[in-house]
């Protein structure tokens, strides 16, 4: 079983988790009020909540980077390799699964262009999932000559 995946579509997710990285406080802010939210926690539970979403900007806009950077090494089937695409894709298919099982819970504004971005960023979080998931599998195979 052979799994080949273009650099084009390595890139566009890169540029994608950039992008998710760069939006991120735009959407904590505008569509889930988060701001407001944190404010009602004791400080040093404000900064555990602020820390850990800087982490999560951080890996996504890092990710993309690796993604840009080191588009062929991604899919080099070495240990590395298989490491780095086992660790991203994980990360992505846990945001995936996530957002299915539990925000659907939640209520987001209903404002046409928050919609449309819902529906837009669920795409790009798939499509990350998908893309590292196929390149860990590509990597698994190469590294293990199955």
């Amino acid at each position: 079983m052979k799994i080949e995946i273009p650099n084009w579509l390595i890139i566009i997710g890169g540029i994608g988790q950039i992008f998710t990285a760069l939006i991120y406080p735009y959407i904590r802010h505008q569509v889930f009020d988060w701001y407001n939210d944190v404010k009602q926690l004791k400080p040093l539970n404000q900064e555990i909540a602020k820390t850990y979403g800087r982490y999560i900007q951080g890996l996504n806009f890092s990710f993309g980077l690796i993604a840009l950077i080191c588009t062929n090494a991604l899919k080099n089937q070495t240990e590395l390799a298989v490491a780095i695409t086992g660790l991203i894709g994980m990360y992505w298919v846990g945001k995936v699964a996530t957002q299915i099982a539990y925000y659907p819970m939640y209520d987001i504004p209903k404002k046409l262009h928050f919609k449309i971005g819902s529906y837009f960023m669920n795409t790009l979080f798939t499509l990350f999932a998908v893309v590292y998931t196929l390149l860990f599998i590509h990597n698994i195979i190469g590294y293990f000559n199955l």
